[in-house]
Order: structure tokens, then sequence, then C-alpha cells
């Protein structure tokens, strides 16, 4: 490959001989550098950094596998190297990459100051460490990802170096550049876009509508794709939502074998989702359109990049994620396409507004044409109560229900407003707000994804990361208790109970149990805190229907009474409103020349298109699923 090639020869132009680098590897968009002399780089750090600026990209730096001392001997001294407090989880010796795995509570004393401790394991054992933090709270589905990745790491590195040929394959050529919408526009569901130039073919999210009636409205228009699947040179994830990620294991299962980009807490959550959407439907009796298998193979080709690091996927394409402060990991897409011939944004899921959980979203980017922009709240009316307001109403729906011995039910999405909500709920207990006899529960993935938040401080507010790392997570506080299956009965019978539950829209899961335990006493509350699709419970609930029939386990039908009191408090909603997808686009630096609205209902992504058109005098439309615009 000449690229590769051309790599060996800016790092032998670096590199002194005496450092004896034995092999140059490109994998995936990362080049790794094999040397029996590692002392000289650790004493030289310029060499890698040299190597990174003249590439742009990632080194990786690795001992030559004549170093590598035996694993129970590596063990053994990497306990002795790394400080107690470090609080060592797992140690697991990759081969593939000669790699050593240590998980830890505490990974910067597993670094140590300057890089200390890390680099003393490498000169001592010749492997080299790949750090990563333990969750504050034990999460059987993080440990089995971490464990899943590093089984099949020989796999893995394979894939990496067919993933690097693709990739440079050539130089990037002057070409046209098209968008064809495949889910997700005028409606909110199945969000899937399909970016096509010349030499490449990449999908731009690929999810399910959770709340459709039928197959057809559940899917992307996967067969519109006028080639075969396993054409699609790679596929960009923005966050974990079921929306957006929940049908990539069905291209698995039709023959993709290529690379999913996405951040590392997006591809963790993600694998939670799925699971747990499987197994909602098994316990329904409902057919799958794929299996824990094309979960786990999906998982193999996971290429995780971290905000705001420029990646090449496609030798005409490269791939920034900047934060959007939707949910943990989640992403806006920056795509250059072509060196810079053309450069879209796509805007995901953003919430451009407060959020205990999240920094504020990014809106500069080096440069703009096309903008695709979310629309979930994007009508005139769409005006969310101000977040110190809605605090403000959800403690009084508390307090209210509490006094009358009711309980409150909160139907949440696992993944982003359930931890939200936790940490609202935790600001109460510490303010002595609500008295400590209330207790609250949380019920359905929400334990495994609060646990996984843990794991990724960094990707989260200032004053939480700080928390998470002094061992003080307000997700893993005493105030939470986890309820299972068993216990709802009790739950729900003892009231003065604050209970949040998946799924958020009540499409199944947990939340759908209390709901129905609970409907037929006013006393209780129902609280919807984020959005309910068209056809889901949730907004037939929130539209006013007084009852509806349900299953019992006896297979009789009956008729519920819905009596509980209904609260919605949209100021807790992890998408911007209309006024902030307005100063969104007016902060947005550069302006773009093209505007799409995508992620709303019809009579929303018109109206906003619309404008937007007229208020910033920017070219704004409105497509609908299935059709094709040229961006260039």
């Amino acid at each position: 490959m000449d690229y590769l090639k051309e790599v060996k020869e800016i790092v032998n132009s670096i590199v002194p001989k005496e450092a004896e680098v034995t092999s140059v590897d490109l994998e995936g968009p990362e080049v790794a550098v094999y040397t029996k002399r590692p002392k000289i780089f650790h004493d030289n750090e310029d060499y890698v950094r040299q190597i990174a600026h003249q590439l742009k990209k990632k080194v990786n730096m690795r001992c030559d596998k004549s170093l590598l001392i035996d694993e129970k001997e590596a063990k053994e001294k990497i306990m002795q190297i790394v400080p107690q407090d470090a609080r060592i989880a797992d140690i697991q010796f990759n081969e593939a990459f000669n790699e050593v795995f240590i998980e830890a509570l505490k990974p910067g004393l597993v670094i140590g100051k300057g890089g200390m401790t890390s680099k003393q394991i490498i000169l001592e054992t010749g492997w080299t460490p790949k750090i990563v933090r333990s969750p504050t709270s034990p999460s059987e589905v993080l440990k089995g990802i971490r464990h899943h990745l590093n089984k099949y790491s020989t796999e893995r590195k394979k894939i990496l170096q067919e993933t690097a040929k693709k990739i440079y394959s050539e130089r990037a050529q002057e070409s046209w550049v098209r968008l064809t919408a495949l889910g997700g526009f005028r409606q909110v569901g199945r969000s899937c876009m399909l970016l096509e130039t010349r030499k490449t073919k990449i999908l731009l999210d690929c999810g399910i509508n959770v709340a459709a009636q039928t197959n057809e409205d559940a899917f992307p228009y996967l067969d519109a794709i006028r080639f075969p699947i396993n054409e699609l040179d790679a596929v960009v994830l923005s966050h974990a939502h079921m929306d957006h990620s929940g049908f990539i294991p069905y291209l698995f299962k039709v023959g993709y074998r290529g690379p999913i980009y996405c951040t590392e807490p997006t591809r963790d959550l993600t694998t939670i989702l799925l699971f747990d959407y499987l197994d909602i439907l098994a316990k329904d009796n409902k057919e799958a359109p794929y299996n824990e298998r094309d979960v786990k193979e999906m998982l193999k080709y996971c290429i995780t990049r971290e905000y705001r690091e420029v990646t090449d996927i496609a030798p005409d394409m490269r791939l920034t994620f900047h934060n959007a402060a939707h949910i943990l990991g989640s992403a806006s897409v920056h795509l250059n396409i072509g060196e810079g011939a053309h450069n879209l944004v796509y805007s995901a899921d953003i919430k451009y507004g407060f959020t205990r959980l999240f920094n504020n979203v990014d809106i500069n980017y080096p440069r703009l044409e096309s903008l695709i922009v979310e629309s979930t709240y994007g009508a005139k009316e769409d005006i969310q109560t101000a977040r110190e307001e809605s605090e403000a109403q959800f403690l009084k729906i508390i307090q209210e229900t509490i006094n009358q011995g009711g309980s409150i039910l909160v139907p949440v999405f696992a993944v982003g407003r359930a931890q939200e909500l936790q940490l609202v709920i935790e600001n109460f207990y510490r303010r002595g707000l609500i008295s400590p006899d209330v207790k609250v529960y949380i019920d359905g993935m929400t334990k495994e994804s609060s646990a996984i938040h843990t794991a990724y401080p960094e990707y989260l507010r200032n004053a939480v990361q700080k928390r998470v790392l002094q061992n003080d997570s307000p997700f893993t506080s005493e105030i939470f208790q986890v309820a299972k299956p068993e216990d709802r009965d009790s739950i729900t019978q003892n009231g003065s109970a604050i209970i949040l539950a998946s799924s958020g829209m009540l499409t199944g899961g947990a939340s759908v149990q209390y709901f129905y335990r609970l409907a037929e006493d006013p006393k209780n509350t129902l609280v919807f805190v984020g959005y309910n699709g068209e056809g889901s419970l949730g907004r037939k609930i929130q539209s006013g229907i007084k009852n509806l029939p349900v299953t019992e386990n006896n297979g009789r039908t009956k008729k519920l009474n819905i009596n509980l009191r209904i609260e919605t408090l949209d100021g807790f909603s992890g998408h911007s409103d209309r006024n902030q997808l307005v100063a969104y686009v007016r902060n947005l630096k550069p302006k773009p020349k093209r505007i799409f609205t995508d992620h709303g209902e019809a009579s929303k992504t018109i109206e906003l298109a619309r404008f937007f058109s007229a208020k910033f005098g920017i070219n704004s439309q409105s497509i609908r699923n299935l059709d094709s615009v040229r961006l260039k």
C-alpha cells in the first residue's frame, strides 16, 4: 500500500535508527509503531508528537513482541508498580496489540505523574498499558463488553487493518456529494441517511421507530439503497438512543462488515439498549429483526473517537465528533468531504440550553456549508418552561402526591433523562426538600446506564465529573434503590414512592408495568419528562384517553381506567426547544449556506425550515424520507 510506505518513510525520517523500530502498521485511522527500545521514545517524547503532527493521526507506540515478559510475571510486576490506592479491578493481556488492559477505579494513579507509572510498566514488562476506569457501581454489561473486545482482539486487529486499506486506498478526488433521507425526516424515529460521493458511501445513524405500529413504519428505507449493503464504507453513529442506533445490528445480519464510528460511551450505551430491546421483544413474544449474535458482531467493528478528534474514514472524507449535550457521549457530526470541497454538519439530537449533566454544546466548526438540524420541538409554540421553574413544579408535584399517600411514576429513557432526573432528585434530598422517608426506586436499564456514566466522567458536566472522581457519584447515592420485577407489587401497594422506570414513552419495559398498577388510583401521579412519539402509549395518555384494554396474566382482557393525575414537565427535555434551535443556528460559526430540518413531526420541520429561510436568509428545506438532494 503506497500510503503505508509513505508513513514508514516519515517515521524513519523522525526516529533515529538506535530506537530499533521493527514495524509500522496502520490500524483503522491510527498508526502503530513497534520498537525494541521504548526508553528512547520515553526520553524523547517529541518523536511521537512529530509523527502525529506530520501524519495528522493518533500514533500508538508499542514494544516489539520480543520484549514481552510472561503474563503471570507481568501481572505481578504491575501490581507492585501501581499504588494500591488505584484499586485495580481487572488486568487482561492483549497479544494482538501487545497491550495490557488495566481497569482501575483511579486510572490517574496507573498513569502516574507525567505518565511515569505507565512508562515503568512498559519498560519492566514490555506490555503497553491500555487504561480504563471502573464504574463506581458494578456493571455486568460493561464488564461483558470489555471482555468481548479483548477476547476478539486478533479479529479486531484484522478488521482495523482491512479498514485502513480502504481508507488509504487512493487519494481524494473532486466529486459530487449526495444525501438521501432513509428515515427520520418529517418524523421522529428511525433516523437514517445515506451520504455518497463518487467513491464513498456512508450511513449517518440507522435507528428504529419504537413507537411505530407496523414494521413498515418502524425501520429505515434500506430497500431504497441500490447497491449491496456490504458495499457501505462506514456507519457513523451520533448517539445511543434506539431511534438512531436500533437497526445497526440488522446491517450485520445482512452482510455488512465495516466500521461503526462513535464515541466510547455511545458504543457501550448502545449495546445496553440493543440487548434491552431484544429482551422486551422476547417477553412480548414479538419477532426481532436481528439477534444477540448480530449485536456482538457489531461490537467488534466499533471504532471509538473522542470529541474534536479528526479522523479519516474514507479516501475523501474526514469525521469529527462534537459535544451535542443530549446524552452521555452524544455527538454532532462534522464531515469534511473531498479535502474541504464540502463540509456537512449533522446536529443529531442537541440540547442548546442548561442541563445538569453536560457542558455546553459545541457551536464552532472550521468550515460549514450544509447543516442538518433536529426539529423535535421546532414549532412556534414549542417553548419549554425554564429549567428552574420545571424543577420547582416537579418538587411541588412530589410533595402534593406524597402528602396524600400516593406514588409518582416518571417514565424515563434509561439513557439521559434517567440520570438528569437522578441529579434533580438527589439535589432535593441534599437540600432537605424531600423527607428521607420517601423511597426512590429505579427500574429497567437505568442502573446499568448510570454505572456507565461513572466510567466516563470526562463526558459529564465539570461539577458532576468532580463528584464522580471523588467517589461521591450522585448516581450511586444511597437514596436510590434498585427495584426488581418481583418488587413492583409491594412498591406500588406501599405508596409514597418516586419511581424512575424505562421506557420513557411507555412503549414497553418496567414503566408500563408500574403504570398498570398505579393507573386506577387518583392519589398517584404520572409525570412525563421527555418526548412521546406518535402512536406511543405515552402520547395517547397525554392526549387524554381515559381507559385502555390490558391483558392480564390469565390471558383475559380487562378495561384499565386511567384515574391518576397526569403531568408533563417539558423543562427536563434533552432536546432544544424552538428558541434554543433558533439560537443554535444564529450562533453557529461559520454560518451554513444550506439547512435541512429533520427529526420532527412534518408540520414542525416544515415550519422551522420556512422560519430559518425568512429569519437568516439561508436556503432551508424540510425534505421527505426517500428524497435525494445534491449537496455539491
